[in-house]
Formats: C-alpha cells, structure tokens, sequence
C-alpha cells in the first residue's frame, strides 16, 4: 500500500485548512463548556452557602433551647461541706446550711466460718427492706449490734422483696457471696477475714442509704428436718431473732437550712430548696455555712453575643456570595441568582417582625440594645444589654427561644409541636384526671395469712399479675396493706413498665390505688383466693382531665390537655395537677428569634427547599448540556470526515491539473525549437 498524505499532490496545507475549519465548527461546543463551568461554579457556590446557612443553623438550634437565657448559679461558702446546682426554676437567694449526719447505709456480719469454701446448707433467702421502730422500750446495742427490748417493729418501704436461691453449686460461703451480688438485690456481700479461729465472715453492705433502707433477711431451709445451717447463719428480724450483727446503721442525713430541721435519706438532696439541688459531703454542727443561689447573667449575655456573631456571618455569607467589584468588573459566583435575594428577604423578614405571643415584655432586639445598621450587620449596646438583664432577666428567653408560660401555678406549659401558632390561649378545665382504685367493702376478715389465703390476682394500669402475700399474722390492717404495696411494686413486669401503686388503710379498710392519672389507670383485684379474705374486687378505672384551649375542646391523656387538631393552639400541651374546674386563665406561647432562623434554616436546608430546588435545577442542566456536547461531537466528527472527503478529491483534481499543465508547457517547450 502506497503512504499519501493530504495535499502531497496540490501542495495545499489541507490538514491546516480542516484544522482551523473545525476550529470555527467548534464554537457551540466551547460555549457549552463555558455554560458548565460556570454551572459547576454555581453548584461549588451553593455547597458552600448551604454550609454556612448549617453552620448558622447549629448555632440558633442550641439558642433556641430557653435553659441557654435563665441559667442559676449555686455556690457554697464552704465547698467541703456541700456541692450546690441549681435549675432555672430556683429562685435567687441566699440561705444558711448545717448538717449535722450525713445519710449512711446499714452493714451486717454473719458469725464467723472455717472456710470459705465448704459447703453451709441450701435454701432460699429472702430480702426485705424498710424502718426499724424501737417502740417505746426497745434498744440497740452496739456493742453486739442486736436490738433488743418489747415494742420494737420493722416495717417494709414497699420497695419490693427480692429473692436469692442457694442450692448444690453455690451453698458455700463464697458462693452465697456470688450469688448474692449476681442477684442485685440491693445489698453488697463480701467476705471479710477477722484472724480468728473462725475467720471468715460473710458482711452485708446496703446499697441504698436511709433510714428506711434497713435490711430484713427471712431463710427457708430447702430441708429444715435435716439441716437448718443456712437460716441459723442468716435470719435477720430486726423485731425478732437476729442472726447478724449491725456494724453500721442506716441512716438519714440531718441538717438545717435557714434553722429549719430536714431529715433525708440520701446525701443528694433536690427537694429541700425549689430548684436547688444540694450535694452534703460532710457535717458542719455550730458552723453554718451559706448557700447563694443567684442568677446567671453572664451566661445570657454571652448566648445573645453569640446570637449576634452567627447572624452576621451568615450576612456577611450571603452579601459575599452576589458581590460585584466596578473596578475589576467581576462578579460572585452567585450574583444575580435570585435564590441568594429569597433568603435574605426572609431573614430580614424575621428580624422586622416583632415577636408575640405575650411571654415577654421584650418583643424586638432593639429594646436590649441590639441595632441593625445600614450594612444589613447587628451591633449590641453592651450597656443597654446589661441594663435589660439586670432589670428583667426573666423575658430574655422568650425573645430569642421557645418559649410558654401559664397564669395558673396548677396548668403547668409543658411543650408544643411544629403546628402550634403563638398567641395567648384561655383554659378551661371541666374535669380533672383521677387514679384508678379498688377499696374494700369491708375490713379484712382475718389477719392471720396462710396457704388458704395467700394469693392475689391483681390488674394494675391493664397489666395482670398474680402476688403472694407473706404467711403470717399481721399486727394490724396498717402492716398487712404495706405487705400488699410492697408484693405488688416488686413484680418485675409492673416495674418494666411503671406500673405500681399505694396500698392505705382506713379504720381497717383496706384501699389499693394506682400512681399513674387517666384512663389507662386501674388497681383491680380480679381473683385469687386471698380476695374474699380481704373484700377486695374490682374498682374505677382512672379518668383523663377534660377541657378546652382557646374555646376548643382539647386531647386529654391522664393530666396532660394537649390542644386540639386544626387550631392554632394544636399540639400545646399543659399538665394540670389540681385546682378548680372553669376557666384558669391563659397560656401564652411564642418563638422568639433564635427559634425563627431555627425553623426558617431547617426549611432552606430541607431536600424541596429553596437550595435543593435551585441545586436540582443546575444539576439537571448539567445532563443536558452533556447530551448536546456529545450529540455536537458526534456532528463535529461527521463534518471533519466530509471536509477530508472534499478536500481529498480537491487534492486529487488539483494534482491532475498539474500533471497536465506540466505536459502541456513540455511540449509547447519542444514546438518552440
């Protein structure tokens, strides 16, 4: 095959011509790549606004939170004897503390064993927890750690009966250790070495502190007949026999505040001062020490600092995003996208409207000293800031977060939903929730409690579950209801799911109430055969309060009314917890601004807001761009072909017209001689 070459035979530069009439053919598809360059610049554009509209987004959500403009401080003059916290509900003020015990746990001592290892006896203990009353002529000794004298009595705290079974692969000393602690019954067992002759014993250490956190340990042998080692090494009745020796007894923190004596069972303390919560850490008898609770200012100052700083970068964000420079002549990426103009627009549509709802006596920035200068910036007066805070530190948060408020100390605002409009909304209360209770037709018929009468089938808040009372005769109506409540709080499917109750007696009428409000509430006995024995039977089911918000019948679920579908006060929700029936005043609820550019981002930023849908938009006219650059490259590709065709055939012609002028002048060369 012979090598050609375009032009060889005209002499033309055909692959110069081809070259720079494709340059010309090539123009539409150079406008296409700048029409994506500059697209991909408006996507890389958006990406980045869409980062710093999150950014300023994160920043609102945590000021729109009301704890971030009513922070409390707590502090101590003597930080050794208590830590103190306090919640925005405390009130400012100062106080006196002396305590004078700190809340304590009991410790018991079995006596002591040979090994640690050999085999005791089986059985099954059980744990029981409550007060120890010395009556009027009991004692306790703490040098043998025994109570003694008559009168004396335990009684349980309800809390439930926990149970521990010792058999062949743990009735050694160790193993009813283990056993013990697996079982998390409340109590720590170790085994403590004392040198001895009998060196090892088995000690008890409660969990829980208090008074009434006393332990009270039963034993049933598996095989009394045969052995009975393991209850003689552990029966423990305070009111009776005791196998164990107290070591330390339980018992509740003392102390005073402003003079006023308080007892409580544990050592963190929350409902002595409204709002405040005490830590006690050691005693201070005849040296007060001060508690100061006061607001904390500085913590509001800096939220709304920061409130001003996020918003103006988000400005400063946006204004940089359609900048123009007249003298280079250049734009932004996104100048001119009216995206860019919608999101300023509804930003400084927040800003000019004032907020409402009535939480709040502040209704726009400018009353705190925050001003929005010409350049679309906010500036803050730091002394009218402070001014506003000293003078009224309460309506901070309702002008910046969500926020609500009630005029009935019983209606208490407990949150809203996405729907609900701010305003002030009047209540009215026409019935208020009630517990579910079952009481007896008559006292019980015997207080002697055995294998006839020992069973309860009882159905707390719809969940049924069957009880065994304790065999034995009980000292009172006031003893047997406590073994009731505390056989009924300890089933675990009840715990599991809040269910319990509070078991009273009244002239020796016995009364089983739930402690959960509304219709889903019951305390019912539904069989067994300790029922007849203490005529108890099925009861009232609860009932959820009933009302109205805003002159519409409102959604009552035990104590919380929650305002009704399609009005403007839907999904606001009040607990109310007592009081009068009829009208109880307004609640009032409004977003304040930090709350507005929470929800006003969330929008911007959702997937069919305003920037995915500009975003889709670019990225559709991407696709479409591609497929006409590779529908023009496919045109491009034709028409060099056909140039090369044509020029081919120039070539050619041209090349003949030259052979033949050439023949020509050689032979008008040889006429001429």
């Amino acid at each position: 095959m012979g090598i050609s070459s375009p032009g060889i035979g005209s002499n033309l530069d055909v692959n110069g011509i081809i070259s720079k009439l494709m340059a010309t053919e090539q123009q539409p598809i150079v406008a296409l790549n700048r029409k994506e360059a500059s697209y991909q610049a408006k996507l890389t554009g958006f990406g980045t606004l869409k980062g710093a509209i999150s950014q300023f987004q994160t920043s609102v959500s945590a000021l729109s939170d009301i704890s971030k403009f009513q922070a409390v401080r707590g502090t101590t003059g003597d930080a050794s004897v208590a830590s103190v916290s306090a919640s925005t509900s405390a009130a400012a003020g100062s106080y006196s503390l002396e305590v004078s015990k700190l809340a304590q746990s009991q410790k018991l001592a079995a006596v002591g064993q040979a090994s640690a290892t050999a085999a005791i006896s089986n059985g099954v203990i059980t744990f029981d927890f409550g007060t120890v009353d010395l009556g009027p002529t009991g004692s306790f000794d703490p040098v043998t750690g025994k109570y003694s004298g008559a009168g004396r009595s335990f009684t349980s705290n309800g809390a439930g009966i926990k149970t521990v079974t010792i058999d062949d692969t743990n009735n050694s000393l160790s193993g009813i250790r283990d056993a013990i602690n697996k079982a998390n019954v409340g109590v720590t067992a170790t085994i403590v070495n004392d040198g001895g002759t009998s060196p090892y014993r088995l000690a008890f250490s409660g969990t829980g502190t208090g008074k009434n956190n006393s332990l009270k340990m039963s034993v049933v042998d598996d095989a009394p007949g045969t052995s009975t080692a393991l209850s003689s090494l552990l029966n423990h009745d305070p009111a009776n026999a005791q196998a164990l020796a107290e070591t330390q007894t339980a018992q509740n923190a003392e102390f005073k505040i402003d003079g006023i004596a308080i007892s409580k069972a544990n050592n963190t303390v929350s409902d002595a001062i409204s709002g405040v919560t005490l830590t006690l850490l050691k005693t201070n008898v005849a040296s007060a020490t001060s508690i100061t609770v006061a607001r904390d200012t500085a913590s509001v100052s800096t939220a709304v600092n920061a409130f001003v700083k996020s918003y103006n970068d988000i400005n400063k964000t946006l204004k940089d995003a359609v900048a123009y420079n007249a003298d280079t002549k250049a734009s932004a990426i996104l100048n001119g996208e009216s995206v860019l103009r919608s999101i300023e627009t509804q930003i400084h549509g927040v800003l000019n409207a004032p907020v409402v709802g009535g939480t709040n006596s502040f209704t726009n920035l400018s009353k705190i000293g925050i001003t929005l200068e010409k350049d679309g910036t906010m500036t803050i007066n730091s002394a009218k800031l402070q001014s506003a805070i000293d003078s009224n530190f309460g309506d901070f948060a309702g002008l910046f977060a969500v926020a609500g408020k009630t005029s009935d100390t019983l209606v208490a605002y407990t949150g809203v939903s996405d729907k609900t409009v701010p305003g002030a909304y009047a209540v009215n209360i026409s019935s208020l929730a009630t517990k579910g209770s079952t009481t007896a037709s008559a006292a019980p018929t015997s207080l002697v409690i055995d294998a006839s009468n020992d069973t309860l089938d009882v159905q707390i808040d719809g969940k049924t579950a069957t009880i065994k009372l304790g065999q034995t005769t009980y000292a009172s109506a006031a003893t047997l209801a406590a073994e009731i409540q505390t056989k009924i709080n300890g089933v675990a499917s009840f715990k599991t799911d809040g269910a319990s109750v509070t078991v009273t007696e009244t002239g020796g009428i016995l009364n089983i109430t739930s402690n959960k409000y509304g219709s889903v509430s019951t305390a019912n006995i539904t069989a067994g055969n300790g029922a007849a024995n203490l005529n108890l039977g099925t009861g009232t089911a609860g009932s959820d309060v009933a009302g109205t918000i805003n002159g519409v019948a409102a959604v009552g679920l035990g104590q919380v009314l929650t305002g009704a579908k399609n009005d403007a006060s839907e999904g606001i929700n009040l607990t109310v917890t007592g009081g009068s029936l009829g009208a109880r005043g307004t609640v009032n609820y409004s977003q304040g601004y930090a709350a507005q550019f929470n929800k006003l981002t969330t929008s911007l930023l959702a997937s069919d807001g305003l920037i995915s849908a500009r975003t889709n938009g670019l990225n559709a006219s991407l696709k479409s761009l591609t497929k006409s650059r590779d529908l023009a490259n496919a045109n491009l590709a034709q028409i060099e072909k056909r140039y090369r065709i044509q020029f081919g055939s120039l070539d050619t012609m041209i090349s003949k017209m030259t052979s033949t002028s050439n023949f020509l002048t050689q032979q008008l060369a040889s006429l001429s001689k």
